[in-house]
C-alpha cells in the first residue's frame, strides 16, 4: 500500500486518484455525468492529468514523441474517436471549450495577460520589434511555397494556396476558417458555406499535428545549442530574464481573474467596432501598451502573473484534453488524406520553419524560438492549437508572442482571402 501511495497523480496519491477515476467512469456509465461546469470539469481535470502522467512515463513518448502534452492530445483524441466517451459528453465537452461557456477564453486570458504582465518590460520591446516582422515575412514565403508546390504536383497554385495555405495561417476553427468559409461562398456564385468549411478542416487539423511535431523536434534536436533560448526570444541580461518571487495570496489572485477578464471585455467590446480584428489580438495590444508604458501598479500585475500561475499549474493538461475530445477529427482529416495534401501541408510548415529560423538568426534572436513561435505557430489552429505546440515544445511561457503572430497573419488571410478567391475564381 506504502508503494501505491508513494506514485503521484498531479500530487495525488494513486489510490486516491483510482477513486476519482472510478467515480467519473461509473457516473459516466450510468449516464449521470452532469453536462455542466462540475461535471465536465472533472472529467477534463481527471483524464488530462492521467494522460499527461501516462505520457511521461512511456518510454519512447517521454523521450522522443512530446510526452505528456502530446499524448493527452493524441489519447484524448483515440478515446473520442473510438467512442469510448459518450458522443453526447464529447459534445457537452465542445460547448464547454467553444463559445456557450468558454473555457478555452478563460484560460488564455490568464495567459496572455499574466505571459506580457509578468516578462521584463525592455525585453518584451526589444523582442516584439524583431519578431513582428519575422512572423509576417514567413507567412508570405509560406504562401509562395505551398502554391509553388502545389503547381509542380498538378494541384495548380490557386487551389493549394486557397484549400491548404490559407486556412492553415487563418488562426484555427473559430475566427479562422469559420469566417473564411464564409467570406469564399459569398465570393463564389454557387458558395455552400457548409461544404467549403469541410474542404478548409483537414488542412487545418492536418497542419496543427505537424505543426506539434515539428515544435518539439526543433526544441529536442537543438536542446543543448547556442541557437536555443529556453523560451526566451533574444539574449537579454540575467536582470532582463529574472524571474520575480511571488507568493500565491488567495485575495490578489481574485483581483488578477477580475483585471485580465476585464481586459478581455474591452477586447470584446473594440471587437465589435472592427469584427475583421479578433477580440484575442485587440487584447494583446491593450496588454502590451499597459506593460510597454508602465500604467499598471507592479502589485496588479503581481496579482495577474498569480492568476496566470493557478490556470497553468492546473487547467493545461485539462485544456489539452478538451481539444483532443472535441475539435481534433481525425474521420474528417481521413476524408480528405492524400499524398499530394500531405506533401502541401508539409511544405508550408517546414518552409516557414526555415524561413523563420533563418530570419531569426540574422536579425540576432534565437532560431529555435523563432522557428517555433512563427514558423509552428502560423500553422497551428489558433489559440488551441497554439497551446498544444507550446506545450509539446515547454515553452508555454510564448503564449503572447504566439497569440500576436497568430492573430495578426489570421487577421491578413481573412483580408487576403476575400480578395484572391474573387481573383482566382471569377
Amino acid at each position: 500500500m506504502k508503494k501505491l501511495t508513494s506514485i503521484k497523480i498531479s500530487v495525488i496519491s494513486l489510490p486516491l486518484y483510482a477513486f476519482v477515476m472510478i467515480t467519473l467512469i461509473i457516473v459516466t456509465a450510468l449516464g449521470k455525468l452532469p453536462l455542466n461546469m462540475v461535471g465536465i470539469t472533472l472529467l477534463l481535470v481527471a483524464l488530462g492529468h492521467l494522460l499527461y502522467f501516462i505520457g511521461e512515463k512511456l518510454p519512447i513518448m517521454n523521450s522522443y514523441l512530446g510526452g505528456g502534452s502530446v499524448f493527452t492530445l493524441i489519447g484524448a483524441t483515440l478515446l473520442a474517436t473510438f467512442h469510448i466517451v459518450p458522443t453526447h459528453v464529447i459534445g457537452a465537452v465542445g460547448k464547454f471549450m467553444g463559445g456557450q461557456f468558454g473555457f478555452l477564453d478563460f484560460y488564455i486570458a490568464a495567459l496572455i495577460c499574466g505571459s506580457i504582465l509578468g516578462m521584463n518590460r525592455n525585453l518584451l520591446i526589444k523582442a516584439s520589434t524583431k519578431f513582428i516582422p519575422v512572423a509576417l515575412v514567413t507567412m508570405v514565403v509560406g504562401f509562395f511555397a505551398v502554391g509553388g508546390m502545389g503547381m509542380l504536383l498538378g494541384k495548380g497554385f490557386a487551389h493549394s494556396v486557397m484549400y491548404v495555405s490559407m486556412p492553415m495561417m487563418a488562426g484555427g476553427m473559430g475566427a479562422g476558417i469559420t469566417p473564411l468559409s464564409q467570406i469564399y461562398a459569398h465570393a463564389l456564385s454557387h458558395g455552400d458555406q457548409s461544404v467549403i468549411f469541410s474542404q478548409l478542416a483537414p488542412a487545418v487539423t492536418f497542419g496543427n499535428i505537424i505543426a506539434i511535431i515539428g515544435a518539439l523536434s526543433i526544441s529536442k534536436l537543438f536542446a543543448k545549442t547556442k541557437y536555443n533560448g529556453h523560451g526566451t526570444l533574444i539574449s537579454a541580461t540575467k536582470e532582463e530574464l529574472e524571474k520575480p518571487k511571488i507568493i500565491l495570496d488567495a485575495q490578489r489572485i481574485g483581483v488578477g481573474m477580475l483585471f485580465a477578464f476585464s481586459l478581455l471585455m474591452v477586447g470584446t467590446i473594440l471587437n465589435n467596432f472592427f469584427p475583421k480584428i479578433h477580440e484575442y489580438a485587440f487584447m494583446i495590444i491593450i496588454v502590451f501598451i499597459i506593460k510597454a508604458t508602465n500604467t499598471v501598479p507592479k502589485k496588479l500585475e503581481e496579482s495577474v502573473s498569480m492568476f496566470n500561475q493557478v490556470i497553468m499549474t492546473n487547467l493545461t493538461h485539462a485544456v489539452l484534453a478538451g481539444i483532443g475530445l472535441a475539435l481534433i477529427d481525425l474521420r474528417t482529416l481521413a476524408s480528405a488524406f492524400s499524398w499530394q495534401f500531405v506533401v502541401l501541408c508539409l511544405t508550408s510548415v517546414i518552409a516557414m520553419g526555415l524561413t523563420s529560423w533563418f530570419l531569426g538568426l540574422v536579425l540576432g534572436m534565437y532560431p529555435v524560438e523563432t522557428a517555433i513561435g512563427a514558423g509552428m505557430i502560423n500553422n497551428s489552429m489558433g489559440g488551441t492549437g497554439n497551446i498544444a505546440v507550446l506545450s509539446a515544445a515547454n515553452r508555454m511561457e510564448m503564449i503572447a508572442f504566439a497569440q500576436m503572430a497568430n492573430r495578426l497573419c489570421g487577421a491578413i488571410v481573412l483580408i487576403m482571402g476575400g480578395i484572391l478567391i474573387r481573383f482566382f475564381y471569377h
